[in-house]
């Protein structure tokens, strides 16, 4: 029995990511169709029909849409990402994971309602934390790797070339993922959509402060004119002494956390030492009441202090 239960939660899993991996494939299909039949002398009537199919929910999504809440919110969170999973997809992946965790728990003997609990806690926040730790990652890449194209976009426009190639000079010789949007902005303005417009499109996706400073930069130059070359040049600048003062806080702070990590594992050593030495001594915190009580009030207080000495670390610049 319990082997018809683990294939079955196998089957339901892998079902999830082909399903997951098929919506992502036919977004990436229609996406490449219309960069190939784009052309500049477009209008924004094809550009918007483009765009639709591309983008326009479908089966999946649709049902999805539904039920998730805020999915306007969560569609640009999986777009962050950078991987083609839909709202569809990422229902399917919640649902795959909470029945998992809901038939481990009940092949572990664990109560009904426990495994039940236990699958939608799971269902609800893993993915989510998933989803925000690869949305960190590639902010973080793309933080790291955009004031290389700021650079080449400035040398780009003092070569004499129009901001749109030098857009996608950068989109061809800069690393994913600033190379990815710098091109994708090259696809939109050809299929007709206005250059501030998508500039703006993919700010709201990155959430970013230096992309935001680019975009603001092209608002202001396109209405008060100016040499665009060196306002980029000065914002390459800030942009990279913002990242120096960062990179400085962060080693000025590293003292700290290397104090706080050091303190806060000093509990769970000397209970693995305490194990080793005289495990009758400490099975006592595990087996009776009172320990099971002082084991929660030790980790709530535990939990406060990391909190407290994380946010003290914590500087926004």
């Amino acid at each position: 029995m319990n082997i018809v239960l683990v294939l079955g939660v196998l089957v339901v899993v892998v079902g999830g990511l082909v399903a997951s991996f098929l919506s992502g494939a036919g977004q990436r299909r229609l996406s490449q169709r219309a960069r190939r039949i784009a052309t500049p002398d477009r209008g924004a009537g094809a550009a918007q029909r483009l765009t639709l199919r591309v983008e326009g929910p479908k089966g999946l999504d649709r049902w999805a849409t539904k039920f998730m809440p805020n999915p306007d919110l969560l569609r640009l969170r999986l777009a962050a990402t950078g991987l083609p999973v839909s709202i569809g997809a990422y229902a399917m992946i919640c649902v795959n994971f909470g029945v998992a965790v809901t038939v481990v728990a009940l092949l572990q003997h664990a109560p009904a309602i426990v495994a039940l609990l236990a699958g939608t806690l799971a269902a609800l926040v893993v993915p989510h934390f998933v989803t925000g730790f690869l949305v960190n990652r590639r902010r973080k890449k793309f933080s790291k790797l955009f004031p290389d194209a700021i650079g080449l976009m400035v040398r780009g426009l003092k070569a004499g070339l129009p901001v749109v190639e030098s857009m996608l000079v950068v989109g061809r010789e800069v690393n994913d993922p600033v190379g990815e949007e710098f091109r994708r902005v090259g696809d939109n303005v050809r299929l007709g959509q206005a250059l501030e417009e998508s500039l703006w499109a993919i700010a709201k996706r990155l959430n970013l402060p230096e992309f935001n400073f680019l975009v603001i930069t092209f608002a202001i130059q396109r209405e008060t004119g100016g040499n665009l070359a060196e306002t980029l040049e000065n914002l390459d600048d800030m942009i990279r002494k913002r990242q120096q003062m960062k990179l400085k806080v962060k080693a000025m702070s590293s003292e700290a956390m290397a104090t706080a990590m050091i303190i806060g594992s000093l509990p769970f050593v000397m209970t693995g030492i305490l194990f080793l030495v005289s495990r009758k001594y400490i099975l006592t915190l595990f087996q009776t009441d009172i320990g099971h009580i002082l084991i929660g009030v030790g980790g709530t207080w535990m939990s406060i202090g990391f909190f407290v000495m994380s946010q003290m670390v914590r500087f926004e610049i």
